[in-house]
C-alpha cells in the first residue's frame, strides 16, 4: 500500500463490485463503500471475496480462503450489515451487535454516522485480532468477484421405478 503525505491510500473497489452495486440507491452504495473503507483502514492486507447471492456480500480474510473471513458486509435495500462470522465471541461492551445464532452477529448500518458509533471500529479490530492467518508469508491482497453464486445440487434419493417416496 502506498502513502501520500503520511496518509495510506486504500486500494479502490473492484469495477465488477461497483457494477454489482448499481441496482442499489446512491445512499446504500455510499454506506457499503464507507464500511469497506473502514475495514481496509484497519486491515489493508485483507483479501476480498465478493458474492452476488440474494444480497451483495463482501468477505474479508487474511488467508486466501473465504471461509476464514473475519468480517463481511451485506447490502440490503435501505441499509448495510457489517457482519462478524464469530461475533458471539467478540467483546461487545456497548451492546451494538445483533443476532441470536450460535456465532454470527452483525451491526446494522443505516446511515454514515452508524460507522462512527462507539464500538464499531473496536469490533473490527477485535475480529482482526482473532482472524486466521496464513502459514508463512502472507500473499498479496486480492479481490475475487463471483457475480452469481452457483447453487449446490441437492442430493436426492434415487427412486426405483414403481416405488413411491413416503
Amino acid at each position: 500500500m502506498g502513502y501520500t503525505d503520511g496518509v495510506r491510500r486504500l486500494r479502490p473497489p473492484d469495477p465488477e463490485y461497483l457494477r454489482l452495486l448499481l441496482p442499489y440507491s446512491d445512499a446504500v452504495r455510499e454506506l457499503v463503500l464507507a464500511a469497506r473503507k473502514l475495514i481496509l483502514e484497519e486491515a489493508p492486507r485483507a483479501s476480498e471475496f465478493i458474492y452476488a447471492v440474494y444480497t451483495i456480500a463482501d468477505h474479508f480474510t487474511f488467508t486466501q480462503r473465504p471461509g476464514d473471513s473475519f468480517v463481511y458486509t451485506t447490502t440490503h435495500g435501505n441499509w448495510v450489515n457489517l457482519g462478524f462470522p464469530f461475533g458471539s465471541l467478540l467483546p461487545d461492551p456497548h451492546g451494538i451487535l445483533r443476532g441470536e445464532g450460535k456465532l454470527i452477529r452483525h451491526v446494522r448500518i443505516a446511515q454514515a454516522s452508524d460507522l462512527e458509533a462507539l464500538g464499531v471500529r473496536e469490533l473490527i479490530r477485535a475480529a482482526i485480532a482473532q482472524a486466521e492467518r496464513p502459514d508463512g508469508e502472507a500473499e498479496k491482497p486480492r479481490t475475487v468477484v463471483r457475480p452469481k453464486a452457483t447453487p449446490r445440487k441437492l442430493a436426492m434419493p434415487r427412486l426405483t421405478p414403481g416405488r413411491r417416496r413416503t
